[in-house]
């Protein structure tokens, strides 16, 4: 039957549900996810990225299981006797090597832990040493990126946000920090604190963590937050002006919720970088002040202070400078690399 095209009837065909299978042909949608999980499944497809983080998370590991059954401790001197006498054949001893003592055992049919890297100028075992000071540079790199990353994103947030006068005298106080000489600085606010907590920390739990290490991290706090809060800034000037800014504005949301809703998650591959950069700075910055006496307590190691050891005996021990370099390369390769993975994968602007 022929349908008048003029008529007023209502055509009852258009209005039977459709089927599955016409649902799947004309609407083809993915399963609900989040930001979150997206940037996951980006990453693990960054092949390289991916390598790095599992070799970061192999290192942190190893870190913290090793001396749990390693047989010496860092502080232990192993040809230290009764009444004070020191056997001098584990002092220097090559990879592999055993002492006097050791080899005594041996040839009784006892069996002896190898020193995997040798010893060091004291008897020690430099491979728990390597193990602890790896350790102890991981920590002051996270702590001290993370003081980082809280005191430049918090305040060049709110000199991007607010612009006008408090803009300026965060900048202001941003050039003379900029002007100042790092390394001197470093040097001088390290010596004072180091003078000025040891009073101040006795009889805490701070003590058992050291003055050095306390000082690093005020260091931190002090000086090397200019950079991130710079970096923050631009970023948040540039952004302040888009129209979702406006929009959020326009709906009464406060200053608060837009910094941290909206801006700073537009901020985030920089973010990422400059804490996946700021940690291999601070394991350089540690190395130099463990070289100068100024970073870690003795007997506790760090790969600064292990590589400062090195040099005296740099003819004839080299691997015992060779390998604290390697494990900080490693270290600062990886979590580059790992950085530059989580940009690509977490930036809202390259995956929009």
């Amino acid at each position: 039957m022929k349908k008048n095209p003029f008529s007023m009837q209502v055509d009852l065909d258009a209005f039977i549900p459709a089927t599955s299978e016409e649902k799947e042909y004309m609407v083809q949608m993915r399963p609900s996810s989040t930001f979150f999980r997206d940037g996951v499944k980006r990453l693990l497809k960054n092949k390289v990225a991916t390598v790095c983080f599992f070799l970061i998370v192999a290192i942190v590991i190893a870190c913290i299981v090793i001396p749990w059954f390693w047989p010496y401790s860092y502080d232990q001197i192993l040809g230290l006797g009764e009444f004070g006498k020191t056997d001098k054949s584990f002092n220097n001893l090559k990879p592999f090597e055993y002492g006097e003592t050791e080899l005594a055992r041996i040839e009784n049919g006892e069996s002896v832990f190898p020193h995997v890297f040798g010893t060091d100028s004291q008897g020690r075992d430099y491979f728990i040493r390597v193990v602890y000071g790896t350790r102890i540079s991981l920590v002051v790199g996270f702590f001290a990126s993370i003081i980082v990353l809280v005191i430049g994103m918090t305040i060049g947030s709110l000199a991007g946000y607010l612009g006008g006068k408090v803009d300026m005298i965060i900048m202001r106080i941003v050039d003379i920090i900029y002007s100042l000489p790092d390394v001197l600085m470093v040097i001088l606010i390290g010596t004072v604190l180091k003078q000025t907590l040891g009073e101040a920390i006795e009889g805490t739990f701070l003590q058992s963590i050291g003055t050095n290490i306390i000082s690093l991290f005020i260091v931190f706090a002090v000086l090397y937050w200019v950079s991130m809060a710079r970096l923050i800034r631009g970023q948040i000037l540039s952004l302040r002006e888009q129209e979702y800014v406006l929009s959020a504005r326009a709906t009464g949301a406060n200053g608060r919720w837009i910094i941290t809703k909206h801006l700073v998650p537009n901020c985030i591959s920089v973010i990422i970088i400059s804490t996946a950069l700021q940690i291999p700075s601070a394991i350089f910055t540690e190395s130099y002040l463990s070289f100068l006496g100024l970073g870690v307590n003795a007997p506790m190691p760090s790969l600064g202070s292990l590589a400062s050891d090195a040099l005296s005996g740099i003819s004839s021990y080299s691997y015992r400078l060779v390998i604290p370099a390697i494990v900080i390369s490693l270290i600062v390769l990886s979590l580059n690399l790992f950085g530059d993975g989580l940009r690509d994968a977490f930036d809202p602007k390259l995956n929009s």
